[in-house]
C-alpha cells in the first residue's frame, strides 16, 4: 500500500502541519485504507482522531462519525473546517436552517466526514440521507468504543444499536477507538460491534508528561489551592465525588477570586453548556465537576487534573486524568487520598449491578493509591503493560510520580506474610479472587467457604494479625513485583514462576510496603506536591522580548477565535506557540517547518504572525 502511505504522510503535513505520525497511527490507518475492522486502543491525547481523519480524506466516500457527545462533535468539526477539510455533525443543537444546509451538502458528495451521536444514528430521517447520498459510505468510526461494554466505565445502551448500521452499509469498513479498554472491555467490543475479523491495535497507556501524585487528604482546600497556585495561569479540572462537594469547593475557590466554574447532572442544560464552552475558550480558567464533565473535551491546554475524592477505578481514573497535556506539554494529575473515601464510595454498592465487580474495579484503585512503589508501574500494571523507570536521566525519573521523585522507598522485609498469602492461593487451587484468598487468610465463616471445605485448609484463620486492608496491599505489591497476576477475565489470583521460587526455595522477600498506621501517614510523600519542579519544566521564554511575543501572539489568537468563535487552541494550540516563539520564523517556508502549521493556516494566518514576529525582532 505504498501510495495510500506517501498520501497519508502528505496529508499529515499539509492539512494538519505535523511532521510524523505517532506511535501505531500509520499502522492503524493502512489497516482501515486497506478494508479491515480495526480496534484501536490509545490513551487520551495519543491522537485517535487522525487514524479516522486522515483515512477519511483518501476514501471516496463518506466517514461516518459516531460520537456521544454534542460539545465533541462540535470541538472536531471545527477544528477540520479550520484546517480545510470538509466535515459536519448533524444533531439537535442545529437550526433547522444550518441542519437542511448541512444535509444537502452532505447528499451532494461535499463532504468527507459526518459526526453523528449514537441515539440519532439508526432513525428513519438518518438513514434516508445516509443512503440518499451521491457517494457511498466508506467507513463507521465508533469513537469511545468502550462504551458499548458492561464492563467498561461509562457503558450506554444506545451503542448497542450501532451494529445494526452494518446492515444498512455492509461494505463500509469499522473502526472502533478507545482510551481504555481491559481484556475484557476488548471482546466486548468486537462482538457487540460486530466486528469481522478485526486487528487490534494497543498502544502504551504511559503518558510520559503527566505528573502521577497521590496526596494523604488533609486540609483538602489549601491542597487544591497550593496545586492551583503551582500552575498559575493555567487550565485545570478539579473531580469530586458529589455535587455537594463540587458546588462548595466552586464556593471556596470563588471566594478566594479564583477564574472559577462547576459542571454536575443537577444544573440546567444551558447551565452546563455555557460552564463548558467558557472553559473551552479559556474565559473560565478552572472546572470543579463531577464525573459527569470531560468525556470527549478536547482541550489540549489542560495542566493539571485534581482528583478531590478517589475514583471508584482505575479506568474512570485513567480516563479522567488522560485530559490534562493532551498536546504533549508537562501536565500533572494529583488525588487526594483518604480512606473515607474507601467507605463512602463502598455505601453505594448495594446499589450496584454487580457488587463484586464494582469491589474488584475499587481494589484496583486503592492498590494504585497507597503503592510505594512507582505508581506509574502501577498504573500500567493495571491495564497489562510493563513498565521500567527511565534510566537516561534524573531529571526525566523525578518526573515520572511522587514516588520517583522522592528517591528509592525503604523496603520491608515482608517474607513471611508473603508466604502466607502465596501459600493460600495454592490451597485454594488458584481458582479465586484476591477477596476470597483474604477472607480464607482471615478466618472468615462465610457460607462459600464453609461449603469449600477452605475452613480445613492448612492457611485458614492464619493471616487474622493483619487487616484486609494490609492483605489487599500486599497482594498489590506482589503484583508489581512479579510474584502474582490475576487472571485476565476474572482477576483469579495465581502464582507466577517467580513466586513459585521464591516459596519453594524460601527467598527472603522485600518489598516497600508499610501496614496498618503506618500505611495512612505515608500515602504521599509531600503535602503539597511537586509544584517548583513542575516550574522547572514549564515553557519559558528565554528573555523579556521573547515572552512579549509570546503574549502578544496568544492575545492575537484569542482576538481571532473570539472573532471566528471557536476555541483558542482550534486555531492553534499551546504548543505550536510555543514553537513560534522558540523557532521565529521569517518567511512562509519556515512557519511550514513549524509543529501544527499546514498548508491551509500558513496561507490563512502567516503573514499575520510573521508581521508580529518580525515587530520584536
Amino acid at each position: 500500500m505504498p501510495d495510500f502511505k506517501k498520501k497519508s504522510q502528505k496529508i499529515l503535513k499539509e492539512v494538519f502541519g505535523y511532521d510524523t505520525f505517532r506511535p501505531l497511527q500509520e499502522d492503524i490507518i493502512m489497516n482501515v485504507l486497506g478494508g479491515n475492522d480495526t480496534l484501536a486502543i490509545m490513551p487520551t491525547g495519543g491522537g485517535k482522531s487522525i487514524c479516522y481523519q486522515v483515512p477519511a480524506l483518501l476514501f471516496s466516500g463518506i466517514t461516518i462519525v459516531i460520537s456521544p457527545l454534542i460539545s465533541l462533535m462540535q470541538d472536531q468539526v471545527s477544528s477540520l473546517v479550520e484546517n480545510g477539510v470538509p466535515a459536519i455533525f448533524l444533531n439537535s443543537s442545529l437550526k433547522w436552517d444550518d441542519y437542511m444546509d448541512s444535509v444537502r451538502d452532505l447528499k451532494s458528495g461535499k463532504i468527507k466526514l459526518v459526526y453523528l451521536s449514537p441515539e440519532g444514528l439508526l432513525t428513519d430521517r438518518m438513514l434516508s440521507i445516509l443512503h440518499d447520498c451521491s457517494v457511498p459510505v466508506s467507513c463507521i468510526t465508533i469513537d469511545e468504543a468502550h462504551c458499548v461494554s458492561e464492563w467498561g466505565h461509562d457503558f450506554r445502551p444506545d451503542y448497542l444499536g450501532i451494529p445494526a448500521i452494518r446492515n444498512h452499509f455492509p461494505d463500509a469498513v469499522c473502526l472502533a477507538l478507545t482510551a481504555t479498554a481491559t481484556a475484557q472491555v476488548q471482546k466486548d467490543i468486537i462482538s457487540n460491534l460486530s466486528m469481522k475479523n478485526p486487528k487490534v491495535f494497543v498502544a502504551s497507556f504511559n503518558r510520559k508528561n503527566i505528573f502521577l501524585e497521590v496526596v494523604p487528604k488533609k486540609n483538602a482546600l489549601d491542597q487544591v489551592v497550593q496545586c492551583i497556585e503551582d500552575h498559575d495561569g493555567e487550565s485545570g479540572i478539579i473531580y469530586c465525588f458529589s455535587r455537594k462537594q463540587v458546588d462548595k469547593l466552586t464556593q471556596d475557590l470563588g471566594a478566594r477570586h479564583y477564574s472559577v466554574l462547576n459542571y454536575h447532572a443537577g444544573l440546567t442544560d444551558k447551565v452546563r453548556a455555557a460552564n463548558q464552552d467558557a472553559f473551552i475558550r479559556d474565559k473560565v480558567r478552572i472546572m470543579v465537576a463531577t464525573v459527569a464533565f470531560g468525556m470527549g473535551i478536547n482541550k489540549p491546554n489542560v495542566r493539571f487534573v485534581i482528583h478531590y475524592d478517589m475514583p471508584k477505578s482505575l479506568e474512570e481514573y485513567y480516563q479522567e486524568i488522560g485530559r490534562a497535556g493532551r498536546d504533549g506539554l508537562p501536565s500533572t494529575a494529583m488525588l487526594l487520598y483518604s480512606p473515607a473515601d474507601i467507605r463512602k464510595i463502598r455505601f453505594f454498592f448495594d446499589e450496584a449491578a454487580d457488587p463484586d465487580k464494582s469491589e474488584k474495579l475499587l481494589q484496583g484503585m486503592i492498590g494504585y493509591a497507597t503503592s510505594k512503589t512507582c505508581r506509574r508501574r502501577a498504573l500500567l500494571s493495571y491495564f497489562g503493560e510493563t513498565f521500567a523507570p527511565l534510566s537516561d536521566g534524573q531529571k526525566q525519573n523525578a518526573f515520572c510520580c511522587d514516588l520517583c521523585a522522592a528517591g528509592p522507598a525503604v523496603l520491608e522485609d515482608v517474607t513471611i506474610p508473603a508466604q502466607k498469602l502465596m501459600c493460600c492461593v495454592i490451597r485454594t487451587k488458584q481458582r479465586f479472587g484476591a477477596s476470597y484468598v483474604i477472607d480464607v487468610l482471615t478466618g472468615s465463616r462465610q457460607k462459600r467457604i464453609i461449603e469449600n471445605g477452605h475452613d480445613k485448609v492448612s492457611t485458614y484463620g492464619i493471616g487474622k494479625d493483619h487487616s484486609k486492608e494490609d492483605w489487599f496491599e500486599l497482594v498489590s505489591q506482589l503484583e508489581q513485583s512479579g510474584y502474582v497476576r490475576k487472571s485476565i477475565e476474572y482477576s483469579v489470583l495465581e502464582l507466577t514462576q517467580s513466586g513459585k521460587d521464591a516459596l519453594s526455595n524460601r527467598e527472603k522477600i522485600m518489598l516497600p510496603l508499610e501496614f496498618a498506621k503506618k500505611r495512612l501517614l505515608n500515602v504521599g510523600n509531600s503535602e503539597k506536591g511537586y509544584g517548583s519542579f513542575q516550574k522547572k519544566i514549564k515553557f519559558e521564554p528565554s528573555s523579556a522580548e521573547e515572552t512579549a511575543l509570546f503574549e502578544s501572539i496568544k492575545e492575537w489568537r484569542r482576538k481571532t477565535a473570539d472573532d471566528q468563535n471557536v476555541p483558542p487552541y482550534v486555531i492553534f494550540g499551546d504548543k505550536t506557540l510555543e514553537e513560534l516563539v522558540i523557532k521565529k520564523p521569517s518567511s512562509m517556508q519556515e512557519l511550514l517547518s513549524v509543529y501544527g502549521i499546514g498548508t491551509l493556516k500558513a496561507e490563512k494566518f502567516g503573514s499575520q504572525l510573521l508581521r508580529i514576529i518580525s515587530s520584536f525582532f
